[in-house]
This record gives structure tokens, C-alpha cells and sequence, in this order.
């Protein structure tokens, strides 16, 4: 019996997830325009994908994060439990 398109749709992020060695989430969501042709350049600029570069960019802003968390006590667990908070203006910082 062939399949409708939720049911291939569901196979193929079944499949991509599998080649993450189940490391793999995703993430849907709606980005600014300017921000979304940013990620695509810069992911032609570096020669990696627009993941690699998301990815990337997250996980700096995260070590910037914790570097700033260590100067305070119990930051970095405070980070990692949800409870230290920056103020939005401190992100690109």
C-alpha cells in the first residue's frame, strides 16, 4: 500500500535522525528574513551548512555564557538548572 505524505514525511525524519547517531532533534521554528539570509551566507562564506553555522553560533554564544556564569557563585549551575538570568541586550555582547 503506498504511502500518503505525512507517512513519508514521518519516514524521512525518522531516517535523518538515525544518522545523527540518535544525537539529532529537531527544530522548526520562523525566523527574521535578514537573519535567515545571514545564516545562508555565511554558511556559503565558511563552506558549511546553514546547520553547521546555527549550531556553531549557539553553542559560542553558550561558552561566552558560562565564561561570564563563572564569575559568579553557583553561576554555571545556575545556567545549566534555568535559573541565572542576562539581560536580552547582554546577548551579543
Amino acid at each position: 500500500m503506498a504511502k500518503n505524505n505525512a507517512q513519508r514525511q514521518a519516514a524521512y525524519r525518522a531516517r535523518h535522525l538515525k544518522d545523527l547517531d540518535g544525537q539529532g532533534e529537531r527544530l522548526n521554528l520562523v525566523i527574521d528574513l535578514h537573519a535567515k539570509r545571514a545564516i545562508e551566507r555565511l554558511a556559503v562564506c565558511y563552506g558549511v551548512t546553514p546547520k553547521d553555522i546555527i549550531e556553531r553560533l549557539v553553542l559560542g554564544a553558550q561558552r561566552v555564557t558560562l565564561d561570564r556564569a563563572a564569575t559568579l557563585p553557583k553561576g554555571a549551575d545556575d545556567y545549566y538548572d534555568g535559573r541565572l538570568r542576562f539581560g536580552y541586550d547582554d546577548v551579543t555582547q
